[in-house]
Formats: C-alpha cells, structure tokens, sequence
C-alpha cells in the first residue's frame, strides 16, 4: 500500500470537507439511558426539561410514549400516554407548550401499512395533558414543525397520491412526498396554507433562526427508505415574514433522512439518520451544524453511536439525542438502543 504523506494526508481531507468547517470545540457526555429504548422517537424541551414522544412497535403498531427528563437530576419519568398513539408526528416547542401535528396510525383493518392523520394537539407539561386542537387541512406524517413569531409552521411529509383510493401509503404503493406548508395559529385555533415549499421532502431536519425556518435534508419520493426513499443534502429556507422561499448554496456534509435536530446560538445541529442504496444499509453518528447567518456548515464531533429515528432536542447548553436505531430500518433486525448522549456546548453558545 502506498504511504501518505502529510501533504496527501492534508488533500484529502480537504477534500472531504470542501464545504464545511471542522468545529471540534465542545465534548460529549453520557447521561441516564432511556427507559424504553425505541426507533422513531421525537424530543422537545420546554420549562427546562427534556420530553420524548412516540416509538414504533414491530409490525409498524405506534407507540404512545411520553417520556419527562430532568437534567438537575438526571433521571427519567413516564407521563401519560399520548392522546394518539402515532409515529413520525411533526413535534413544535412554544411558550413552554409541546405541540403534535399529524403523523401515520395503523388501518383498523387491512395489512399494516402507514395511514396519515390530519390531528393536531397540545401538549401542557406542567399539567402533564394533551388538548385537541383543529385539525391541519393535510393529512401527513414525517413533517417538519417549527414556531416562529407565536405561530407554527407545518412543513412537507409524506402522503396519498393525489385522487388516489387508497388511505394509507406502503413501501409497495405508490405514494407521495409533500411541498405542502400549513401556518397555526394557538390564538385562534386556525389553519392556512402559505408558499409551498420548492423541493417535496419527508423525514426532514428544520429549525428557526430569526425568523427564517430552515428545512434541511431529508427523503425524497418515497416515506419508506426502502421503498425508493432518496436522501438529500439540499437546504431550503423560508421567509415567514415575506411567505417566500430561498434557495442555500451551502448542501449538508452529510445527505440523510430520519434526523434529529434542535437549534443553539443560531445554528440548527443536525443529528443521526439513514440511507441505502443497493450495496449498504447504514445509519449515521454524523453531527452537524448550520450556521444561518453565514450560510455555512460545520462538521462536529460525531455522536458517540450510530443510530436514526432518536429523539434530540437543545436543552440549556447541552443537545441531547435519546435512544433510536443503531442501524437503518427494514433489515429484519430490531437494535434499539438506551444510550442518552448529549453534546455539551462551549459557554460561548457556538
């Protein structure tokens, strides 16, 4: 084999990140593993803790799991389930309340396939109960959600194609990927449609920054990443003020699906995900960072283990990514794990 040289050494990894920056400051800790280890997962923090929702049995039966964590004493506590039991729902933070929109259930009759939900409810911690609020004009699941300026935006997904019979979307049927943008509005329990997003995604990454969203990554065509799901590296950004998108010159380090993601000093992180194609099945440790001023990524210290469909979210100085997959779905094999980590940012905020 041919020795590198320093300077080869020095290329090649030039090359590898050509389009981001290498940020190693900041370390990652272990903390209290989850209680019940599960893929599709979803994390949220509000009032100073750390929520996890839902969970995927085999057989694609939902999961109902709210599960509370306190950073003061590093412990986990089993709320009460939630009012729907549904995996990939789109998760939103906002004035200390959780909120869940849509998101696939399993048909009351028929073989198991993934029906999207058109509910929306809110999720009051400090009570620890969920309230009904009026449904999102589009059924879907495996959105994006993120709050901005007291409104919520619920962005992409996956669904039925249009004027199609069928009610659910199955790795053997064709479906579709969304464009679809809905705004929510708590102060009057209302829904409306507003720009379309350019490129249709599902199993997305996104996060608000000065009142921008920024929709990152993801799986085009298919839901199912094995059924024709293709990941991307694109990043689209959408003016909530102007109702207008912008394209990002800047493409993710790493291009996945079935992220986890949260927002800190003015970057959205990403963290986890999966692909196929037809010589591997993987899932990611890769952690990256989006800076949405410069428009410019940075590539982090990697998670500590592999996994896809783990709950994140930031928490005071720490993002922490909570259980998932150790490996891409639909292998046959189930490798969930309990593993709790959370990067631990310098006090700079970066």
């Amino acid at each position: 084999m041919k020795k590198l040289t320093g300077l080869t050494l020095l290329f090649a990894l030039a090359l590898t990140f050509a389009h981001a920056t290498v940020f190693a400051q900041g370390r990652w800790i272990k903390l209290a593993p989850f209680p019940e280890p599960a893929e599709e997962l979803l994390g949220a923090a509000a009032a100073g803790k750390l929520y996890v929702f839902a969970g995927l049995n085999p057989g694609w039966k939902p999961k109902a799991l709210v599960y509370e964590y306190d950073p003061a004493t590093d412990k986990w506590t089993k709320k009460k389930p939630m009012a729907l039991a549904s995996h990939h729902v789109a998760i939103a933070e906002m004035n200390g309340k959780i909120y869940a929109f849509g998101g696939f259930v399993l048909p009351a009759s028929g073989p198991a396939a993934w029906q999207p939900v058109d509910n929306a409810f809110e999720y009051d911690p400090a009570a620890d109960a969920w309230k009904p609020l009026a449904p999102m004009p589009t059924r879907r699941g495996a959105a994006g959600a993120a709050a901005v300026n007291g409104k919520l935006y619920v962005i992409g997904g996956a669904s039925m194609l249009a004027g199609s019979k069928d009610t659910s979307v199955h790795p053997a049927r064709a479906h579709r990927s969304l464009t679809t943008v809905e705004e929510y509005d708590p102060a009057t329990n209302t829904w409306r449609a507003r720009a379309e997003m350019p490129t249709p995604r599902n199993h997305l990454g996104i996060g608000a920054v000065n009142g921008k969203i920024y929709v990152l990554g993801g799986r085009i065509g298919a839901a199912f990443i094995s059924g024709g799901g293709n990941r991307l590296d694109l990043v689209e950004e959408y003016d909530v003020a102007a109702d207008s998108w912008n394209p990002v010159r800047a493409r993710m380090p790493t291009a996945r699906s079935a992220v986890t993601y949260g927002v800190h000093g003015g970057r959205v992180y990403i963290a986890g995900g999966e692909h196929q194609a037809y010589n591997l099945s993987t899932a990611f440790r890769a952690f990256e960072g989006f800076d949405a001023a410069k428009k410019e990524w940075f590539v982090m210290p990697a998670m500590p283990l592999q996994r896809h469909g783990l709950a994140g979210a930031v928490l005071g100085n720490r993002f922490h990514v909570v259980s998932g997959d150790v490996q891409s779905a639909g292998t046959g094999l189930e490798m969930h794990t309990d593993a709790h980590d959370a990067y631990e940012f310098e006090s700079t905020g970066k």
